[in-house]
């Protein structure tokens, strides 16, 4: 009778997994490397008007940025692959053995998402306050005589500097005519 234990850890795949454990960094580098594809390949299937085109035409970023996406996963790879490892986080506030708060990330992401849905019939600064206020909620702030007014203040000053100081259109809802 053969137990677990007799069995060798090339055969169980535990070698395997400790080889993937140990060069987990390597999935950054795959990362990079879909990252810069996806880039190029934006780039370079890029419809540009010949006539609109100066010294440096639309192209020219996104090929440097995804070049060096590229250059940097490869770069990556071989320091893996040579023995390089990520520092540990080694932060005073952080304790490394607690779980991940899941309830805080999820709770982030909804006000996100539900503030992305509501920006277009709503506005943004309705929108944006319930984004503001919601992602203090989510952190932990349970102040609801001051929270409320701080992201709604927010929220217009946010409205306000990007619509008219720097001219990027955002969408007002309701508010349109009072702003």
């Amino acid at each position: 009778m053969t137990t677990q234990t007799d069995i060798p850890p090339a055969e169980t795949g535990g070698e395997r997994r400790s080889w993937l454990g140990e060069h987990s960094e390597l999935g950054v580098c795959v990362l990079l490397l879909a990252l810069g594809v996806l880039v190029l390949t934006d780039a370079l299937t890029m419809d540009v008007d010949i006539a609109q085109r100066g010294p440096v035409g639309p192209k020219t970023v996104p090929i440097v940025v995804g070049a060096g996406l590229l250059v940097i996963a490869a770069l990556l790879a071989l320091d893996v692959l040579r023995g390089g490892r990520g520092q540990a986080e080694g932060g005073e506030d952080i304790d490394l053995s607690e779980p991940a708060d899941w309830r805080t990330v999820l709770l982030l992401a909804g006000v996100f998402l539900g503030a992305a849905v509501l920006i277009e019939p709503l506005g943004f600064p309705v929108a944006g306050a319930l984004l503001f206020w919601g992602a203090a909620f989510a952190l932990g702030s349970r102040r609801t005589d001051r929270d409320p007014l701080i992201a709604a203040g927010l929220s217009l000053v946010t409205y306000t500097v990007f619509n008219n100081l720097l001219g990027v259109p955002l969408p007002g809802g309701p508010l349109m005519g009072v702003l």
